[in-house]
């Protein structure tokens, strides 16, 4: 039943997708009973179809099955309820030209949350504010987080192209606005600023492949999206310490400018204009703005809370409590919203629910490696800056190889439920091996422990996301993407916040009892220059003292890996779908 919408939250909604569900069991029932046997009270169709062969019967059904769903399709088109289908490109050419313009797309947006990764301690020292430090990536994926949701449902209602370059453009604008920032504040403005645009970047880009591709071919195509990040993570603290040695650390910010207007470029030329559609469908502006404080309050509580407020002052707490009632506020509005930006229906699905829990564990943890080990790599082993994004390189070689490998392995086989479990156990071994390190393990050790880490992550990141879209009708994939990674990126957002919260709560701890205190040394000036021109013995004790700050927190992911690991085993593999317009699975919808 093709653009069906069986998430939709009214009333009428509700009725299409009984009816329809009605009329394909009939369909199953007649095929399962043979030739039809009349009752003592025959009904019209029961009388219709006596002495009639089984054959004939169930070709009848299945034909009516078909116009009813081609009927109830297009009457939820005209209400609004579903949008029109996005232009899909005619030639191979043509889905290869926009899944190059995705893939440059995907790259900026991912390069950016990491491209500060190396430089960030130079940056941070040039500007001052160590003690703001984790906001530069807090703000950028805070801002994103709120985004996608709202671009995945825009893009379901009016089409993808346009907001997709809107998307690009505001991202510009944050860049240049980060490159020329005077002040810390300006900076992480203007980081939220680019994730006002990034946090389109990676929804449209997922949402715009099931457009083209369907679920059964899509595995490779997934995979290579996923490799873009895993190659755009490494290069992007490799690109950090090399703008900061040659060119200063400015211009990493300006590099993103050229690529993302190739991307508009390509999506302009190539990913054809949307139908026009005849109504004009209802944005949940009320359901955005809940959702906003809500997410906002919860970052902001596990940022400040143990570094600029006590986790038992009256701040934290009201930031804890206005992140419930908003999340209540908005389980109510969404209910009652003609388009909810996150349909709680979408919660009735099984696979949906643990792929999503699970994700966001994955990237809780991810996105707290990523954003301090390249500053512990400076200031613990002495590495230069792009010495210590080099030393990504392992970790993600191994996002590369199994992301790429699963993709592939998924079109061909259609099997995929062992990768999501592999994966949550195979991170969850990586991170127990990195709360293992010390300044005198060899760095060699530490690229072999990295790599188990990716290998484990490249199991099921993408796998997650090509799961969900599965799970759903084409005409809402945007916005079940959108909900998955949604909740995907607040894990990302707690992990830079909670990680940073952590550790700077833990070093200057350790910093007090440990440094007399005419040392004088302030957690604002420890950045890896400031360390190298410190006298033997107090280095050591800074170094000794991040490395025990930061190094047990990795730990603290290994139980959330072992409750994915167990969801995993609850998911129910599905076959993958053979065509874009599918119907989803929509017999799963029960938890």
């Amino acid at each position: 039943m093709e653009g069906v919408d069986r998430t939709g939250g009214t009333a009428a909604d509700e009725a299409r997708v009984r009816e329809a569900a009605e009329t394909r069991r009939t369909a199953k029932a007649a095929e399962a009973s043979g030739p039809a046997r009349p009752s003592t009270a025959p009904s019209p169709a029961s009388a219709a179809t006596e002495g009639v062969p089984a054959v004939a019967v169930r070709a009848a059904q299945e034909a009516a099955a078909a116009e009813r769903a081609r009927e109830l399709a297009a009457a939820s088109a005209r209400q609004g309820d579903v949008p029109a289908a996005e232009p899909k490109p005619e030639r191979k050419r043509g889905v290869a030209a926009v899944f190059a313009g995705l893939l440059l797309a995907m790259f900026v947006s991912t390069l950016s949350e990491t491209v500060t990764a190396t430089a960030l301690p130079t940056i941070v020292g040039d500007l001052g504010g160590v003690d703001h430090m984790q906001w530069v990536t807090t703000a950028y994926i805070l801002a994103s987080t709120i985004m996608m949701p709202v671009y995945g449902k825009l893009g379901d209602l009016f089409g993808r192209k346009h907001l997709f370059i809107v998307a690009l453009s505001v991202f510009i604008v944050g860049s240049a606005t980060c490159g020329l920032a005077p002040s810390m504040d300006g900076l992480i403005a203007g980081r939220a600023v680019e994730g006002l645009g990034g946090g389109g970047l990676i929804i449209l880009s997922q949402a715009t492949i099931a457009d083209i591709i369907p679920p059964r071919q899509r595995g490779k195509y997934m995979g290579i999206l996923g490799s873009v990040f895993a190659v755009s993570t490494v290069v992007g603290p490799l690109l950090g310490g090399w703008f900061v040695q040659v060119t200063g650390w400015r211009w990493l910010f300006a590099f993103n400018i050229p690529l993302a207007l190739l991307a508009i470029a390509a999506v302009a030329f190539f990913l054809r204009r949307p139908a026009r559609r005849a109504d004009r469908p209802p944005v949940d502006a009320a359901g955005m703005m809940a959702m906003a404080v809500s997410v906002s309050s919860l970052v902001l509580a596990t940022a400040w809370g143990g570094t600029l407020f006590s986790w038992a002052s009256w701040q934290i707490i009201a930031l804890f409590a206005l992140f419930a009632v908003m999340a209540v506020v908005f389980a109510l509005v969404e209910r009652r919203a003609k388009e909810p930006v996150i349909p709680l229906s979408l919660f009735k699905n099984h696979n949906f629910v643990v792929c999503t829990v699970t994700g966001m564990f994955i990237m809780l943890g991810m996105m707290g490696t990523v954003s301090y080990l390249p500053t512990y790599f400076q200031i613990v082993d002495g590495l230069a800056p792009e010495q210590a994004g080099l030393m990504t390189f392992p970790m993600m070689a191994g996002v590369l190889l199994t992301a790429v490998g699963t993709g592939f392995l998924a079109t061909k086989t259609g099997r995929y439920k062992w990768m999501p479990i592999a994966s949550c156990a195979v991170a969850a071994v990586g991170f127990v091996l990195l709360s293992r390190l010390t300044p005198e393990t060899s760095l060699l050790m530490t690229g072999v422990f990295l790599f188990v880490l990716g290998f484990g992550i490249g199991l099921g990141q993408q796998i997650l996301v090509l799961i969900v879209q599965n799970e759903f009708p084409h005409a809402i994939v945007g916005t079940a993407t959108a909900a998955n990674n949604f909740f995907r990126q607040i894990g990302s957002t707690l992990g830079a916040s909670l990680v940073g919260a952590l550790f700077t709560s833990r070093l200057a701890s350790d910093l007090a009892a440990q440094l007399p205190r005419v040392d004088n040394i302030s957690m604002n000036r420890i950045t890896p220059q400031y360390v190298d021109h410190l006298a033997a013995p107090v280095r050591d004790i800074i170094t000794a003292a991040y490395s025990d700050a930061l190094v047990p927190i990795f730990l603290y992911v290994v139980p959330l890996l072992v409750v994915g690991f167990i969801l995993m085993l609850t998911l129910k593999e599905n076959p993958l779908a053979k065509s874009v317009n599918h119907t989803g699975h929509p017999g799963d919808d029960a938890l």
